[in-house]
């Protein structure tokens, strides 16, 4: 598996509200839409994108229920790893899987276009191996 960049970091958050008021309010971040469901930036040098993900909306991503798992350590951050094309997250997908580690969903594409497995580190961080096309500047 060959990572091109990081495509996005994510604080999971209990309360989108009190996470705007931090990270726009105290740390000057500007959101897109800060009052909606998904506050997000992709106008943030170092990272291409930037959001604040509501731990249900994890949950429905990870598992495709409301609630994150009470088994499973509840994660407070959510990094994504784009790789060179979409074939190469099934790829990356199987390698993960076969040095051990669970995928918490088989690899899909999300509504939005982007194709993504997730996984999670022993440290219960979220870590996506995802292929996000409009970020690869040869689309």
């Amino acid at each position: 598996m060959k990572i091109s960049f990081l495509a996005g970091a994510s604080p999971i958050v209990a309360s989108t509200a009190d996470s705007v008021a931090f990270f726009h309010g105290a740390l000057g971040v500007s959101f897109a839409d800060p009052d909606g469901e998904y506050p997000a930036t992709d106008a943030l040098d170092g990272v291409k994108h930037f959001g604040l993900w509501n731990l249900r909306e994890a949950a429905q991503s990870c598992f495709g229920t409301d609630e994150w798992p009470s088994e499973r350590i509840k994660p407070q951050a959510c990094f994504e790893f784009d790789v060179e094309s979409a074939g190469a997250v099934a790829t990356a997908a199987e390698e993960l899987a076969a040095k051990g580690y669970e995928l918490l969903a088989p690899v899909r594409t999300e509504p939005w276009g982007q194709v993504v497995a997730r996984l999670q580190t022993p440290e219960g961080l979220l870590v996506g191996v995802t292929f996000t096309p409009w970020m690869h500047d040869d689309e």
